[in-house]
């Protein structure tokens, strides 16, 4: 019977078992035992053919094939027809029809043993039929193999393959893929560090190396820290530290730029005081992608840490953070080169990063692994679903981490208060090639240095036009040198020029590109409007692109720039005007769409003002995340979470820190509030000489007056001067013995006449002298 058996047509009885216990074997890794199985099946093949086809030819009849045939074509409905791969036939159905077939063909009496119970089928066709044959793999202690020779009627397979070589050569190539994969995830990184001139390393990560390995052994019980240090109370200075045990994780180290409301400041840091007090823990710095608000905090936090602290981004990110380094002269640092796909162990915390579709090219987002949980951070992104690089969203990715559970989300509010979908920005590119291809004379082009696809499109519109582009502005040049270098920047040699060459190409024949869209006083824009810059002066008829949405603070600057171009003759471009610029920010119906495919068990909004982030946590409780599941915090609050339970911890010291010039953090809040007096009210001077043994004034006292309405008047000044008179008399012997209030006296006597006079109350500065 068992003979009978081997001699059948299995089509009907396909078994998807033999797909997975070949897997299961390559899995297993057991590169031996698969080269000795490929010998005994080479030679229990040739036998097979040798003699199971020479009995086959004699024995079988016409009756006996016709029947053969039927039994083949009623299996056949349950056999996929572009299916090749070896088949395993202990299923019940094909049993019985090898049980009734075997009565028909009992001419056949190959009595080969079949041991451990089971028959694999491998296919063969030849002489126009396609044959199965029935083969076992044996494990280390298997006995004998069984291969048996089938009959197949359908035309289709007219060709003659040899599947069962197939199967092996698909073992032998699966095992030598697992056994790169394995090779791979023991030394990662995968390629050798390249270090620079500057002393400073390079590593590249390549995809999918770390995805399997699990996070180092820790107590459950420890708790995941996550610590918002920047980004929660205005646009900018992003910064963000997940703490575990004694490992800590840094995404983001962003500044923002300063408003009217700080005169004097250059930029503004979040206080990254806390990440100094643990400079220890500190394993490595994830930077999302290279705007200023992710990155210009960066080279003053390595300043700080004095520690190489390793720093994890993409290749242009690393490129525009490495010339900030340059600028700021620091060098021995550790940059470490992140692909879509890719991961990273960093302590107890596997990282996986993840594209992000943004107004800046090799956006990330990152998926945190740790035993307390796994949190997911988006980053900057939007859903542009025609991308001007063909880099999307990744969905795919998103989709996964959720299956895997998040516990904790963080997501871009940036323009959750924008209720519809982000235009796309393709759609920008269509109305600058119109602006510049009708424009008459020179096209000047303002923009953010690091927006990469909007410098891309200005110049694919300004070789359409057939002009040339020249770019001024120090960030400007950088920038678009290091994209250049790095591939991110498609533009040919011949069509880009200095900005000095472009005095001498006709009007009409060239497009400036430059900063200044933020109305920045030394900005190459503002230069142009005020008719300082060195190299370029705007004429009546230019055309001027404006190519951004002002940031919240910068409206009165941008308008500003904008009167001053008009009052020359150009012609000026805004947002309002048409659609020069979109955001690179998701939209509210694009928040929810991620929410959705991330699926979250707990929410926190990150990135924007107050009123953004509330927005976003509404948005998270429409789509179904629980109200007490939302978290809205302050820079400085802290989470804590627990095997994936969340609950608020204690908060850390936070706050913002200055730079202005080159002193960094010595500006306090009473220098910030005296400048900002100044700047409102003006300033008095009021100096007083007193005999020190008399206690009387030695002359008149002197009272200047900078900034103060009316400060010029004459009268103002003799009434001042009377005041402080009649107040060193009455008060100088009273306050002997303490010079500070008798200042505080005259202080107080010239406020209540200048607040009776002008109505201001400006500051005022006594200094007394003792002669």
């Amino acid at each position: 019977m068992r003979a009978n058996k081997a001699h059948l047509a299995t089509g009907g009885a396909v078994n998807n078992d033999v797909g997975k216990q070949v897997n299961n074997e390559v899995n297993k890794g057991a590169n031996k035992q698969v080269n000795n199985e490929q010998h005994k099946i080479a030679q229990t093949l040739s036998n097979a053919q040798k003699n199971g086809f020479a009995r086959e030819k004699n024995t079988r009849d016409k009756s006996s094939h016709k029947e053969h045939a039927k039994t083949h074509a009623n299996s056949n409905a349950n056999l996929n027809a572009n299916s090749r791969n070896v088949t395993y036939g202990n299923a019940r159905a094909g049993e019985r029809d090898i049980s009734r077939a075997s009565e028909r063909v009992s001419t056949q009496a190959d009595t080969r043993d079949v041991t451990h119970g089971k028959t694999r089928k491998d296919t063969m066709m030849g002489n126009g039929r396609k044959k199965l044959t029935s083969l076992k793999i044996k494990k280390s202690s298997a006995k004998s193999i069984k291969t048996t020779n089938i009959k197949h009627s359908d035309e289709k397979y007219s060709k003659s393959v040899n599947t069962t070589e197939a199967v092996i050569a698909a073992i032998a190539a699966k095992t030598a893929e697992t056994a790169k994969t394995v090779k791979a995830q023991k030394s990662l990184p995968t390629t050798k560090p390249q270090v620079n001139k500057n002393g400073s390393t390079r590593v590249l990560y390549e995809e999918d190396t770390n995805k399997k390995n699990s996070p180092s052994l820790h107590n459950n019980d420890t708790q995941l820290r996550i610590i918002p240090l920047g980004g929660l109370d205005g646009i900018g200075k992003n910064m963000t530290a997940f703490e575990y045990g004694n490992d800590m994780l840094v995404v983001d180290a962003g500044l923002m730029f300063p408003d009217d409301d700080h005169p004097g400041v250059d930029l503004i840091l979040p206080d990254y005081t806390y990440l100094l007090e643990n400079a220890n823990k500190i394993r490595g710095i994830i930077i999302t992608h290279g705007h200023e608000d992710h990155t210009g905090a960066l080279p003053y936090l390595l300043k700080d840490l004095d520690i190489p602290v390793p720093i994890y981004s993409s290749k242009l990110t690393l490129g525009l953070i490495e010339g900030k380094f340059a600028e700021h002269k620091i060098k021995n640092h550790r940059f470490n080169e992140i692909k879509s796909g890719g991961s990273a162990k960093l302590g107890a915390f596997c990282c996986e990063f993840f594209a992000v579709n943004h107004s800046i090219p090799a956006a990330l987002g990152v998926f945190i692994k740790c035993p307390a949980g796994n949190v997911l951070h988006t980053g900057d992104f939007k859903l542009d679903q025609t991308p001007i690089d063909g880099v999307h969203t990744d969905f795919a990715a998103i989709s996964r981490f959720a299956a895997a559970g998040v516990d904790l989300m963080l997501s871009d509010s940036t323009n959750a208060t924008n209720l519809n979908f982000t235009r796309s920005e393709a759609e920008v590119g269509k109305t600058l090639q119109s602006i510049i291809a009708s424009a008459k004379k020179r096209v000047i082009v303002a923009s953010f240095a690091s927006h990469i696809h909007r410098i891309q499109q200005v110049c694919d519109a300004a070789v359409a036009a057939n002009r040339k582009v020249a770019v001024t502005g120090r960030s400007m040049i950088t920038n678009t040198k290091i994209a250049r270098d790095l591939g991110y920047l498609k533009i040919n040699e011949n069509d880009i020029i200095d900005a000095y060459a472009a005095k001498d190409i006709p009007s009409d024949k060239v497009v400036i590109l430059c900063t200044g869209s933020q109305g920045e006083p030394l900005s190459a824009l503002a230069r142009m409007s005020n008719s300082e810059h060195r190299t370029i002066e705007i004429e009546d008829g230019d055309t001027v692109i404006i190519s951004a949405t002002p940031v919240p603070g910068n409206e009165k600057a941008v308008t500003r720039v904008i009167n001053a171009l008009s009052k020359i003759g150009a012609d000026v471009y805004d947002k309002q005007r048409a659609m020069v610029h979109v955001s690179g920010h998701a939209g509210s119906e694009e928040l929810k769409l991620m929410l959705a495919m991330a699926n979250p068990r707990h929410f926190m909004p990150v990135h924007g003002e107050v009123m953004h982030l509330r927005a976003h946590a509404k948005l998270a409780q429409e789509v179904g995340v629980a109200q007490n599941c939302v978290f809205l915090m302050e820079n400085g609050d802290t989470l804590t979470m627990t095997n994936g339970a969340i609950k608020r911890g204690e908060p850390v010291e936070s706050g913002i820190i200055y730079v202005d010039g080159l002193s960094v953090g010595d500006l306090s809040s009473i220098v910030l509030k005296d400048r900002q007096a100044m700047a409102n009210e003006g300033i008095v001077t009021v100096v007083c000489m007193l005999r020190q043994r008399e206690l009387k004034s030695a002359g008149t006292p002197e009272v200047i007056m900078r900034g103060v309405s009316g400060g010029d008047d004459p009268d103002l000044l003799k009434d001042a001067i009377a005041i402080v008179e009649k107040t060193v008399a009455n008060s100088a012997h009273e306050h002997r013995s303490n010079p500070n209030l008798l200042k505080r006296a005259l202080r107080e006597a010239l406020l209540s006449l200048l607040w009776e006079r002008v109505r201001r109350r400006p500051m005022i500065i006594p200094i007394i002298m003792e002669v």
